[in-house]
């Protein structure tokens, strides 16, 4: 009765939501689908709503309808490169990837170039299962990442517009992976976060899955359908709000350096490329 009477109050909330913000519907019905009235949705209930598979030729760049370039230095991280709009650090690889390539060279007064892509203004979804198939790169001072990010950043700020960090991997440590969330409270360098030493070995050799699965009370994270994290409402410090109630976007990017990662070094190789399969969205 305690759960049906919640999943009632919920659509009660949401049918308000539609009243005044007709814009994220899609993003809400698809959270309603993964709230569910008993509990998460297995593997085989998740139905695919939005995709890219990376199909074209070598040099294209990706498909402007699904992802929008973020243009700049820092982030506020201490990033080392620039991310630029360039087939040479963003295109398809004409084998159905997209290359993200990291690349040592001077450009817009940094030292190195990269690329960050989003869906900002194309695509925003809350809750449902976000995954991946990406092959990472090898070296000291490489920061890829696989993320979400709440759409309500322009107004709400960061962190109070969430982040959920289903991938991030230093080039430094190639069999391990970390998953984190961010808001108000727990962000940055006390984010709740989990690192994984992945069994199979190093990452870099091959491609792997990463994924997040989201409720409104549960985020999870696999890696190979394997999960090796989960949290709750309950895991934040006390008195933090769960800002994970409204759609997010997705952001592919391949940092060089900042402080997650430290700068690279002499034995660091360039050009290296984040290698993504594809990215999948199911609700």
């Amino acid at each position: 009765m305690r759960r049906r009477a919640r999943c009632h109050a919920w659509l009660a909330w949401l049918g308000g939501v539609r009243r005044w913000a007709p814009l994220v519907v899609v993003g809400f019905t698809g959270f309603i689908g993964s709230i569910g009235c008993g509990g998460s949705p297995t593997r085989s209930e998740w139905e695919l709503v939005w995709q890219d598979e990376f199909e074209g030729p070598a040099g294209q760049l990706p498909d402007a309808g699904r992802w929008a370039f973020d243009l700049g230095t820092d982030w506020g991280n201490g990033q080392l490169e620039y991310d630029t709009a360039r087939p040479e650090n963003v295109a398809l690889d004409g084998a159905g990837h997209l290359a993200i390539t990291a690349r040592r060279e001077l450009y817009q007064g940094c030292a190195y170039t990269s690329a960050r892509i989003s869906t900002t203004g194309r695509f925003a979804q809350a809750g449902g299962r976000f995954e991946a198939r990406i092959r990472v790169p090898l070296g000291q001072g490489l920061w890829p990442a696989f993320w979400l990010l709440g759409a309500d950043l322009a107004t709400a700020g960061w962190p109070a517009c969430g982040e959920i960090d289903a991938m991030e991997y230093r080039g430094q440590e190639p069999a391990t992976v970390h998953g984190s969330l961010h808001g108000p409270g727990y962000s940055g360098g006390n984010a709740v976060t989990r690192r994984y030493d992945y069994p199979g070995g190093r990452l870099d050799t091959d491609f792997h899955v990463y994924a997040v699965e989201w409720t409104s009370t549960r985020i999870s994270w696999l890696l190979d359908d394997q999960v090796f994290f989960s949290a709750r409402p309950a895991d934040l410090p006390a008195g933090a709000p769960w800002v994970f109630l409204h759609p997010h976007n997705i952001i592919l990017n391949l940092a060089v350096g900042g402080g997650f990662v430290g700068a690279p070094s002499p034995q660091t190789l360039f050009p290296q490329s984040l290698l993504v399969d594809y990215v999948r969205v199911y609700q």
